[in-house]
């Protein structure tokens, strides 16, 4: 894995956000302090707590795509929650521990892959050995011994011929051959009767056990040799992988640089009234407490320890403060950084600027059906305007209002590109201007652009 610099960590946010500056040197700071703390003498490092982060700002600015970004860089275990989903234990709702058994469940998954990727080679060749006996099967024993001669040639002849399906099969002469290969399978009603029942939310993971218990079966299949391939790969390298060095790996990887992202953490804040919906929230703050401070959550992997997991939490903190959280709760989240609501120049740069720009997709979209999507740059510029217009008069929602505006004025060009005799599809301002002209002079905008 590879560590980045903070320049660096920057760096690679600007390719995807845009604007944002003191959220992304906090992010890349929190990332960069991770590598450090490994670096320092082992009685040490226990001692560094992560400095987790609060996000202040309205929705459609970035906070989550940083978050998800940040991740990805780190190649770290990332999960995604939103803190009104949860209830105080005693309430029907989700309980909170089940964000650390969530995100283990991500770094099993993701180790898992990793060493599916590394065994693949070796499950391929595996795979097309087992392919080759469908296609030829072994010559079944005489009744009667045969002189040593004869047997020789017909070993010969078979490995032959073997060779020759071999080389018809790499050259893929044989993909739409149909065969019957042997499938393991495992269904278990007892298990589908528990997980109905939300078993999963238990500390213990009864469907695994009660898995366990049934022996696996297999099942006879018939398909083409193309698809058999890739289903005898993937048996394959699952045999090859070593699911206890998997679930080690994942369980290290979420206790020393997981991240788990908290949204609406503004919605669990309130002032203290003493009964109602804000102890709820107040007891939703207390659950959450003992996951950020460190504590240790039984999942079905084992024991997985939260001292050292990056929590970020967000909230667009229209209503409540930072203030208005329990006082132990805020003072685990020493950084708060405020992100800044996007306008008509940041729109502009969005639309054109980050690698994943979105006029960039619809350009890659409408070329699957071989039409050339050019936009000019004022009609670029007359997307940011409206867009702002609109967050102006309605629900301020950020950069997600262009994927809405976009939709509209392409609407017409996505639907008939398949018909279309030209190749080539100019958008200006005009063009933009008039797929708009009846929503923007509509007072009820919500009618149109949601």
């Amino acid at each position: 894995m590879r560590s980045f610099t903070p320049r660096e960590i920057v760096s690679e946010l600007d390719k995807y956000i845009i604007g944002q500056k003191e959220a992304k040197r906090a992010v890349a700071i929190a990332l960069r302090n991770r590598w450090r703390r490994q670096q320092v003498s082992p009685e040490l490092r226990d001692e560094i707590a992560p400095k987790n982060i609060i996000m202040i700002g309205p929705t459609g600015v970035g906070k989550t795509e940083i978050s998800r970004r940040l991740a990805r860089l780190a190649q770290a275990p990332f999960i995604k929650v939103e803190a009104s989903k949860f209830t105080e234990v005693g309430y029907v709702g989700r309980d909170v521990e089940s964000i650390i058994r969530d995100l283990t469940e991500l770094a099993v998954k993701m180790v898992k892959d990793e060493e599916t990727k590394r065994v693949l080679l070796k499950a391929r060749e595996l795979a097309e050995e087992r392919l080759l006996d469908y296609l030829l099967p072994p010559v079944p024993a005489p009744a009667y011994p045969a002189p040593a001669e004869e047997d020789e040639k017909k070993e010969q002849a078979q490995r032959d011929t073997r060779e020759k399906l071999r080389a018809l099969l790499r050259d893929g002469r044989l993909d739409d051959r149909v065969i019957e290969i042997e499938q393991t399978e495992q269904k278990i009603p007892v298990v589908e009767i528990f997980s109905s029942a939300g078993v999963e939310e238990m500390d213990m993971n009864i469907k695994d056990m009660f898995s366990n218990l049934f022996p696996k079966r297999t099942k006879r299949k018939k398909v083409k040799v193309k698809e058999a391939f890739e289903v005898l790969t993937q048996e394959e390298a699952q045999k090859l992988i070593d699911m206890d060095k998997v679930v080690k790996d994942a369980v290290e990887r979420v206790e020393q640089s997981g991240i788990v992202f908290i949204d609406e953490i503004d919605k669990i804040a309130g002032r203290h009234s003493g009964s109602g919906v804000d102890v709820s929230r107040e007891g939703v703050q207390r659950d959450l407490l003992p996951i950020v401070e460190g504590s240790t959550i039984n999942t079905k992997y084992g024991m997985v320890k939260t001292d050292h997991i990056l929590f970020i939490a967000s909230g667009a903190f229209h209503i409540a403060k930072p203030s208005d959280l329990i006082p132990e709760f805020q003072g685990r989240f020493p950084i708060r950084v405020e992100l800044k609501p996007l306008g008509e120049e940041e729109f502009v740069r969005i639309l054109t600027e980050p690698e994943n720009a979105l006029i960039k997709q619809y350009r890659a979209l409408l070329e699957t059906e071989g039409i050339e999507l050019v936009f000019t740059d004022d009609a670029t510029r007359e997307i940011a305007r409206v867009a702002a217009h609109v967050n102006d008069r309605m629900e301020n929602i950020g950069a997600r209002r262009l994927h809405t505006i976009l939709e509209k004025v392409l609407d017409d060009v996505s639907f008939s590109a398949p018909d279309l005799e030209t190749r080539k599809v100019v958008i200006d301002s005009n063009y933009v201007k008039d797929r708009l002209s009846g929503i923007l002079k509509d007072e009820d905008l919500s009618r149109y652009i949601l």
